[in-house]
């Protein structure tokens, strides 16, 4: 049992260590200005329009949006990573 621990904690350890060189790179942003302007942040201004014509075609089909507080910002969410990785891959 106590060997069955050490493999795991090892193996956490192990996961945890590998994973912090990931956060080394740089992110990708504009140079706007003067000022660096994240990338992520312009996939979200592009993806709230998006979604205002994924609800007016959804409105248009009649398709009734069980529950729209949860909808809408997901599909915000989902526009801005499908931009983020056609975009920034």
């Amino acid at each position: 049992m106590i060997a069955r621990r050490r493999c795991c904690f090892r193996c956490t350890v192990l996961v945890l260590v590998s994973l912090f060189p990931a956060g080394c790179t740089r992110a990708p942003s504009f140079d706007i200005e003067g000022s660096l302007f994240p990338a992520w942040l312009a996939c979200f201004i592009l993806a709230v329009p998006l979604t205002v014509a994924a609800r007016w075609l959804l409105l248009r089909q009649q398709i009734p949006v069980a529950w729209p507080v949860l909808t809408y910002p997901s599909l915000v969410a989902l526009f801005t990573l499908a931009l983020w990785l056609a975009f920034f891959r």
